[in-house]
């Protein structure tokens, strides 16, 4: 069992985050903002596969006035994204927006942000700080420390600001494109705040890299207790950064949302084509909104004993296979029914 590092709670619309809320699951929108039924068609996809807040970009005037038409008809919390204009902020407060993600090396000058933080007090808008390693203050920029004590130095800077003027709806994310940097930004900063963090590895790139780099940051911090939120920023879909996110919660049972699929390595011993046979039952069954474990084996003579903690299964044979529930047999058919015949013991079970 990990034990999560505690933080405080704060809402956003009506997803609470830290203390001891599940860890909540959020993408980002890539359609032009200002499109309303673009970003609301990609919204509602994010919904489907289980994403639980959605970050919008607010390049400019156009994007944040779209802002109040796309909040009155999301299905989910929404946070602005806002880098250089703090005007925009506002306009998207006044628009209705749930939370702020601002990037405090590039927001302006002091006064800016005290306009921000003022309104967003007001209207009990949380705000993000969102640091990225790319984009430091000069100030930190010049020091010669590690780059992750830098990132820790401007947030802990922008928090203070925060705090001075009596705000402490904050969330705060540290991150950068190396895994390692990332991981130690944020175990430096864990113990001296006590803010949720929304974690992430940035520009971490396409579907296969950028899921392992993910995966290795944001499990090992996840694995200690640290984070409350998370985002896996893939150069793909943004739906598939949701699957990712939950894909990851899961190993390290921290969420059980959906079914946990598992499946042996091909070896010698393999009888049937388990490598296509594993992809079809991912697929089947990617949208069960079940707590439960399939497992697709390739060997009919250990398959049901090595995935007997597995709630259901297939394991094949020559030519043909087996349906098994909790290790025991229940079914034995050819191998283009296998498929078909886990379909129907599963829907039975569950009726």
């Amino acid at each position: 069992m990990i034990k999560r590092r505690e933080s405080k709670e704060i809402s956003i619309g009506n997803v609470k985050i830290g203390h001891n809320n599940p860890i909540s699951v959020q993408s980002m929108c890539n359609t032009d903002t200002r499109d309303v039924n673009a970003t609301l068609t990609q919204i509602e996809k994010m919904q489907e596969r289980g994403c639980e807040l959605v970050r919008l970009a607010v390049l400019n005037k156009d994007a944040a006035s779209a802002i109040k038409e796309i909040v009155k008809k999301s299905p989910l919390p929404l946070i602005a994204d806002i880098h250089f204009d703090y005007r925009l902020a506002i306009e998207c407060i006044n628009n209705g927006i749930n939370a702020l993600r601002l990037n405090p090396g590039n927001i302006g000058k002091r006064e800016n942000v005290e306009k921000v933080v003022s309104l967003a007090k007001q209207q009990n808008i949380p705000i993000r700080i969102g640091v990225n390693a790319g984009s430091l203050e000069k100030e930190y920029q010049d020091k010669d420390i590690p780059l992750s004590e830098k990132m820790v130095l401007s947030a802990l800077g922008h928090i203070k600001i925060l705090e001075e003027l009596d705000f402490d709806l904050i969330k705060v994310s540290l991150k950068s494109s190396d895994v390692l940097t990332t991981i130690e930004a944020y175990r430096s900063i864990a113990d001296k705040i006590p803010y949720p963090l929304h974690l992430g590895v940035t520009e971490a790139g396409t579907l296969r890299g950028g899921l392992i780099k993910s995966s290795v940051g944001l499990g090992t911090l996840l694995a200690e207790g640290i984070g409350d939120t998370i985002r896996v920023s893939l150069t793909e879909d943004p739906v598939e950064e949701v699957t990712a996110g939950f894909e990851i919660l899961k190993s390290l049972n921290l969420r059980q949302k959906g079914v946990n699929f598992v499946s042996c390595p091909t070896c010698g011993r393999t009888q049937i084509d388990l490598i296509n046979l594993a992809k079809k039952v991912e697929e089947k069954f990617k949208h069960l909104d079940l707590p439960i474990t399939i497992a697709t084996m390739g060997c009919a003579v250990n398959g049901p004993g090595e995935a007997k903690h597995a709630d259901f299964g297939i394991a094949g044979g020559i030519n043909e296979g087996y349906v098994f529930k909790k290790g025991e047999i229940i079914a034995k058919v050819p191998e283009d029914q296998l498929l078909e015949k886990l379909e129907e013991i599963i829907n039975k079970s569950y009726k």
